[in-house]
């Protein structure tokens, strides 16, 4: 009875010190190559705010990350079917409210612009209707605001598979436009030595917040309950401030943000 009653007891103590059954796990993030978001280094490393942000979280929270990367419309689906626990990075619109479950806060904060040659004249004012005469190229599975969303249909527009893509079309006249965001097209466009060729049109079409959401399924209410809870303590803290200094990322508080955007045309031009 004795030895009964010793293992009763090392089994209680145990089980305090190890987190709960059911909690820990290894959550499958998946995403597309976001720029300071969600990539992968020669080295196979992966790197950005949003793997920052998910290794906190995840170690808070008892868990490990499998991080795995596919094209933009994949990795959202799998996390519609539940075959994947985290999407990483995606804007909020009325369509995906019904597909995921998001964190409360975004975790990162993108200008959504055109890009155009610079040898073309285009009437833009920041009114999407003076734009129906003009070929537009925006990527397939991207998101680029309300109002985008609303002129629409009166658009020239065509979806390409890659932002690479579109800004080759671009670049050679098989367009007039491309709706992209400044964050991952400065870098693409430099490497792909098109700068010389492409500039970026003020204003804006719109600002858009980023996001982790998990899929709606009941099953996962619990996790995604948790790990807002403990995202929320992030922003509290000061602590996504930080990492978004560190990753070059601009980073929403609220209603204001972390550092404020570049003016139209300043840095941001490639």
């Amino acid at each position: 009875m004795r030895k009964i009653s010793s293992l009763l007891l090392l089994a209680a103590v145990v089980g305090a010190s190890a987190p709960q059954a059911g909690h820990a796990a290894q959550r499958v993030a998946v995403g597309a190559s976001f720029s300071r978001i969600f990539e992968q280094g020669a080295d196979g490393q992966w790197q950005g705010l949003g793997v920052d942000v998910l290794r906190t979280l995840a170690a808070r929270a008892g868990d490990t990350i499998l991080f795995q990367q596919y094209p933009w419309p994949r990795a959202q689906a799998m996390v519609e079917r539940a075959q994947a626990d985290i999407l990483i990075g995606p804007y909020k619109s009325p369509e995906r409210l019904l597909r995921f479950a998001f964190l409360d806060q975004a975790f990162y904060r993108d200008r959504m612009v055109f890009y155009t040659r610079r040898d073309t004249e285009l009437p833009w004012r920041g009114e999407l209707t003076a734009l129906k005469s003009r070929r537009i190229a925006a990527v397939r599975g991207w998101h680029y605001g309300a109002q985008f969303d609303l002129v629409r249909p009166q658009l020239d527009v065509s979806e390409v598979p890659q932002l690479e893509n579109g800004l080759q079309m671009l670049a050679v006249g098989r367009v007039d436009l491309l709706a992209s965001n400044e964050r991952n097209s400065t870098g693409l466009i430099d490497s792909l030595h098109l700068g010389e060729s492409l500039t970026v049109l003020c204003p804006d079409i719109a600002q858009l917040d980023g996001y982790l959401a998990f899929p709606r399924d009941p099953r996962f209410s619990a996790v995604r309950d948790r790990y807002n809870a403990l995202f929320n303590e992030m922003v509290r803290s000061g602590e996504l401030a930080r990492l978004g200094a560190r990753n070059g990322v601009l980073v929403p508080l609220g209603d204001s943000a972390a550092r404020t955007p570049a003016a139209c045309g300043d840095k941001h031009r490639p």
